[in-house]
């Protein structure tokens, strides 16, 4: 039974994205699609003080279960709810943003995911453009929190 809603769960989720045109479930349950940024980085200002978004206004996290500087640990489920920020060919670091902070970190399957200071870096599939809708949410088993342009979480 457990199985069946986990699975109806999954499939709701992957069409609410779908119908909404913020995002497309991929083979390993990470998006692409629209939740694609523009290659840029960003700072803007928050109710959190400045935090890192991509080039189209939608804010970054990270996961504190992730180790800093190691492989995400967001897959399935998570990567649904949490999609992942690919990391495009080239990427331009906008103002405030440090570049030598600029890295990836391989995923399973082979993709590359952006990282700032070490932490993977997702998107939440409800936020739209300016938006910080779960900031300190405890959820896969960590907490997801926005990213200071000094690469710190926000806490």
């Amino acid at each position: 039974m457990t199985r069946i809603l986990t699975s109806a769960l999954g499939v709701l989720v992957a069409a609410v994205a779908l119908g909404s045109g913020v995002a497309s479930a991929s083979r390993d349950g990470v998006s692409a699609g629209a939740m694609s940024a523009k290659p840029a980085l960003t700072i803007r200002n928050s109710r959190y003080g400045p935090v890192l978004f991509d080039g189209n206004g939608r804010v970054l996290y990270g996961f504190t279960r992730d180790p800093r500087g190691g492989k995400s640990r967001c897959y399935g489920a998570c990567a649904s709810a949490w999609p992942v920020y690919h990391a495009p060919k080239s990427l331009k670091a906008g103002k405030g943003v440090k570049q030598s902070l600029i890295g990836t970190v391989r995923r399973t399957g082979g993709k590359l995911q952006l990282t700032y200071n070490g932490w993977p870096l997702y998107y939440y599939v409800d936020d739209g453009v300016g938006e910080i809708k779960c900031q300190n949410v405890d959820e896969f088993g960590g907490l997801w929190l926005v990213v200071r342009p000094t690469g710190t979480l926000v806490r």
